[in-house]
């Protein structure tokens, strides 16, 4: 999963409900025990407009929320998934 850039929105956790949601590029999924279902992510957060990354994060997430799309050499994620999935 370090990498992927997923999708963070009120499905992974409350939390980023809403307009809240964020892109995150993850760097480091942490080996720590959780809750059943539940995982520690680090990576950086993308601006989906530009692509770049702007602020270094550590979010608790649920596993079976996460949108995620798999790395590939284009760093900016698509806009027109990330619209859709936020339902705007």
């Amino acid at each position: 999963m370090p990498g992927d850039l997923v999708l963070i929105d009120g499905r992974a956790s409350v939390q980023f409900d809403g307009d809240r949601a964020l892109w995150l590029r993850v760097a480091s999924v942490c080996d720590k025990p959780t809750y059943d279902g539940w995982v520690w992510l680090a990576g950086y957060s993308i601006d989906p407009d530009s692509g770049k990354a702007f602020a270094r994060r550590e979010v608790f997430v649920r596993i079976a929320g996460l949108q995620i799309q798999p790395g590939t050499t284009d760093s900016a994620p698509n806009t027109a998934l990330v619209w859709r999935r936020r339902g705007v």
